[in-house]
């Protein structure tokens, strides 16, 4: 019996093995989260002493970094008193609980938005893996699933979607829907440039009458690999639902907890939630009947219309909006 046999029969160890799974990469989407911008940060500083060495006609600014700081190296360390995390310490969930939300070393509060991203992820895997079934499409589900978890968080901390995470996406998605993982390739061809397009679009229309930015164009290109993964079917789901909750979250904020209208509010959380919740499939019917007049031409205006009241619900709450 073949590993795929077996898991087919047994559907249930599948799910289990698929959360373990999301455990172990939450941990390492923890990683991600933490360093990736700080090494883009490094990285766009090394090139502006690079441009400004140049110029200046200067050989030697201390440009390079002295120690190497990517997603491997350093190991991982407490930031309070550099203990090196051991491997019994960074088991995803139990350690933290073992350790009751202390480094062992110092005894300084772990932050417990690392297990809630790990039990996210896990949850996540498992539902997909409970969806899908063991085949090509729950893997790349999985990846896609990995990357938004990642793009949410990153957001949400930093109002950035790195293009290192969004422009592969776009071509994932258009190589996995090749072989028709999740739509036909034309769709999802069609999907990645109206994503792109309708965003860019009102986001101009927007700064030429206002002269300030509604969004950022992360969020374009997130709307992009969504469409390229999804198909361009998706899209008007997509924007309505990401559109709806940030309006009402956002409101919730500023007359529940007294947050400044001035203080951006990133739009890629949304944005990926929607793109998940169509990805798994529990709306399809909704997507049929809200489709079911569309044709590809008819695309840019539908998006651009419900693009249009997404901007407005979201410049109801905040008067200016960083770059992501």
């Amino acid at each position: 019996m073949s590993i795929s046999q077996f898991f087919a029969i047994n559907s249930g160890l599948l799910i289990l093995a698929v959360v373990i799974l999301g455990l172990l990469i939450g941990s390492f989407l923890n990683v991600v989260i933490h360093r990736l911008p700080i090494m883009l940060q490094t990285s766009w500083q090394l090139e502006c002493r690079l441009l400004l060495s140049e110029e200046q006609g200067i050989e030697d600014l201390n440009c390079e970094p002295s120690e190497p700081f990517n997603l491997v190296a350093p190991n991982s360390h407490c930031p309070h008193c550099q203990h090196a995390i051991r491997a019994w310490e960074n088991i995803p969930i139990i350690s933290y609980l073992f350790l009751q939300g202390k480094c062992s070393n110092c005894k300084a509060s772990i932050s417990i938005r690392y297990p809630i991203v790990e039990l996210l992820t896990g949850i996540v895997s498992g539902l997909i893996a409970w969806q899908f079934g063991l085949g090509l499409p729950m893997l790349a589900a999985l990846l896609l699933t990995w990357c938004l978890i990642a793009l949410t968080m990153i957001d949400f901390d930093h109002q950035l979607l790195p293009d290192n995470i969004t422009l592969p996406l776009v071509w994932l998605g258009l190589i996995a829907n090749s072989a028709g993982l999740f739509t036909n390739l034309p769709d999802a061809v069609w999907g990645a440039i109206a994503g792109y397009v309708s965003l860019w679009s009102v986001y101009w229309l927007f700064k030429l009458l206002t002269g300030k930015e509604g969004m950022g164009f992360g969020d374009f290109k997130l709307l992009a690999a969504l469409g390229a993964w999804l198909g361009w079917q998706a899209l008007p789901l997509i924007i309505l639902l990401s559109s709806l909750v940030g309006a009402i979250v956002g409101i919730s904020m500023i007359i529940f907890l007294g947050r400044d209208r001035q203080i951006p509010i990133p739009f890629g959380p949304y944005l990926a939630a929607a793109g998940w919740i169509s990805l798994d499939g529990s709306l399809d019917m909704a997507v049929i009947c809200l489709t079911s007049q569309t044709t590809p031409s008819t695309i840019p205006p539908l998006i651009s219309s419900l693009s249009l009241s997404l901007l407005n619900a979201r410049t109801f709450f905040t008067r200016r909006t960083g770059s992501s």
